[in-house]
């Protein structure tokens, strides 16, 4: 399965699903990570987490835990 959390800087992908359980699911479909989205991996931090990510005209810092629940097409 093919995840946020293994792209590399530059690459871009459509979302497919985010998995998970709890809230966290819902706070990231909240953030926009929603079926069809273009989401753009910018840059990792140099420890390799977070992660920055651009998506629906805007760019967020997200935890490399949290960014390996959101599939990719």
């Amino acid at each position: 399965m093919k995840t946020l959390a293994k792209l590399k800087p530059g690459q871009s992908a459509h979302v497919a699903q985010v998995h998970g359980t709890g809230a966290l699911p819902l706070r990231l479909m909240e953030m926009g990570f929603t079926r069809g989205v273009v989401v753009t991996l910018r840059k990792t931090a140099p420890l390799g987490d977070p992660l920055h990510v651009q998506l629906r005209g805007y760019s967020l810092s997200l935890r490399r835990a949290d960014a390996a629940l959101v599939e990719l097409l």
